[in-house]
């Protein structure tokens, strides 16, 4: 089971802290405790293994407690997003069927009431064992689809644990480390944070939500804990080199840094290596589908302002293919996902020829991967994969939008944002675009730009003609 190395590392140090966020600490010994109340309350509930649990929780030690204690009574867990508007979670709870939903405090207004479990109600009463398989669904995420419709991602026990143990050799994770923790649940970052550093005995420590807007408060803090890793996204990295005082902040402990969920801009990069000079800089590369399916260890000879980092290597025993026609990157191995979840079914995502094909273009230089962007539309915006086809569902949803059309737009600190093009009734205001706009889509797919049109430039085939929608964009 994906829990086993924690389970372990319970019984040879149980007395090792396990959590720390703020002033709050939590032992190896009490998060098992803890989770094995939710469990039991789980079970207590009807629910059975195998079967879906969400998790209303933000990051932090009682979001961690809920997942464990998912895991322990044999369910797995569907983390939601609590910065979503009401509707794209109703959808997620309805479209995964999940048996309950753990969280602390009142039933959420849109909930179904005789679902939700508060964790803190939860006895401290041992759980019936249960048989998990290796096989089995250990995590539902749920990301943007193309259908215009959020999409369940099924990732069983076995290719969790696959990266965690990969990832933990890689980084020789020890009980001494002392990680921070900034991924929410439902990113596939977490995975790291939860399986790889909990299942090696190392503490985890959850970084303030308030200091991600503070760089040089940040970087104090990652000098205060005596943080010795962490695992996070290119753009808060290229915030922490800009305007984090690092130079002046000495953060001898800080052994690594990894990044992944979007591409790291070169020149912020050299920036953050040269004043971290002994700190180990790790591209992690993958969709959700395969967590990380390439890495690469920054050398920093070979960074260059005017040329893209590579990707690297294969990551976790993964196997890499680029198809011969598009340059698209085919990835299987351990880590790659079951399927898609749909209604309680597993969909493949496998192509005919037993591949996950990921949609990314790559290629090989010098026996180094390197990612050349996109095939299809989809976009990365703050380390998010969002899918132009979902917002614009939403959009022509709209009374007063006769159509309209998503691009992505270059975003120094975002990657990508969403820009809009709308052709709309006479009556129709922007305003209600907005409102609307802010109401059921999260803040990360929130368009950056608007551009209300006569028409929407087609091809001759009768298809939109995004070449000429972009040229508008420059204009």
């Amino acid at each position: 089971m994906l829990l086993d190395g924690f389970l372990q590392q319970c019984r040879q140090q149980p007395g090792g802290v396990a959590l720390a966020e703020n002033a709050r600490q939590l032992s190896y010994a009490e998060l098992l405790s803890r989770a094995q109340a939710v469990a039991a309350a789980l079970q207590a509930h009807g629910v059975q293994p195998g079967q879906p649990v969400a998790i209303h929780l933000d990051r932090g030690v009682d979001a961690v407690i809920a997942v464990f204690g998912a895991l322990l009574a044999g369910a797995c867990y569907v983390p939601l997003d609590l910065k979503n508007p009401s509707s794209r979670l109703v959808f997620i709870v309805s479209d995964a069927q999940v048996k309950a939903v753990l969280g602390l405090g009142d039933v959420p207004i849109w909930l179904d009431a005789e679902l939700w479990l508060n964790i803190a109600d939860s006895p401290r009463i041992q759980p019936k064992p249960v048989a998990t398989s290796l096989t089995g669904l250990a995590a539902i995420l749920y990301t943007s689809g193309s259908t215009g419709r959020p999409r369940g991602v099924a990732l069983s026990h076995a290719a969790i644990a696959a990266f965690a143990g990969w990832a933990a050799g890689l980084l020789a994770l020890t009980p001494q480390d002392r990680i921070a923790s900034s991924a929410p649940l439902f990113f596939d970052l977490s995975t790291f944070d939860l399986y790889a550093v909990l299942g090696a005995g190392a503490s985890l420590h959850f970084l303030p939500a308030k200091l991600a807007l503070a760089p040089a408060r940040l970087s104090a803090w990652l000098g205060e804990q005596a943080i010795s890793g962490w695992y996070t996204v290119p753009s808060l990295l290229a915030f922490l080199a800009y305007k984090g005082n690092l130079a002046q902040t000495p953060l001898e402990s800080l052994r690594f840094l990894i990044f992944a969920g979007e591409v790291f801009p070169t020149s912020a990069l050299i920036d953050l290596a040269d004043v971290l000079p002994n700190t180990a800089l790790y591209n992690f590369f993958g969709p959700t589908e395969t967590n990380v399916c390439c890495y690469w260890l920054v050398r920093r000879e070979q960074l260059q302002a005017d040329q893209n980092i590579p990707i690297g290597q294969p990551a976790a025993g993964c196997e890499l293919h680029i198809d011969a026609e598009s340059g698209e990157l085919w990835v299987r191995g351990s880590t790659v996902a079951s399927g898609y979840w749909r209604k309680g079914r597993l969909a493949s995502l496998l192509n005919e020829q037993g591949w996950y094909a990921t949609g990314d273009r790559v290629s090989i230089d010098r026996g180094e991967y390197r990612f050349h962007g996109r095939l299809g539309r989809m976009l990365k915006c703050s380390g998010y994969r969002v899918e132009p086809a979902e917002i614009e569902a939403v959009v022509n949803a709209i009374d007063g939008v006769r159509e309209c059309a998503v691009l992505g737009v270059d975003d120094p600190t975002a990657g990508q944002r969403p820009a809009l093009f709308m052709v709309l009734e006479p009556e129709m205001e922007l305003t209600e675009i907005r409102k609307v706009l802010s109401r059921q889509l999260p803040p990360y797919m929130q368009p950056s730009r608007y551009q209300v049109t006569a028409a929407l430039h087609r091809l001759p085939n009768g298809k939109l003609d995004y070449q000429q929608l972009k040229e508008l964009l420059e204009i």
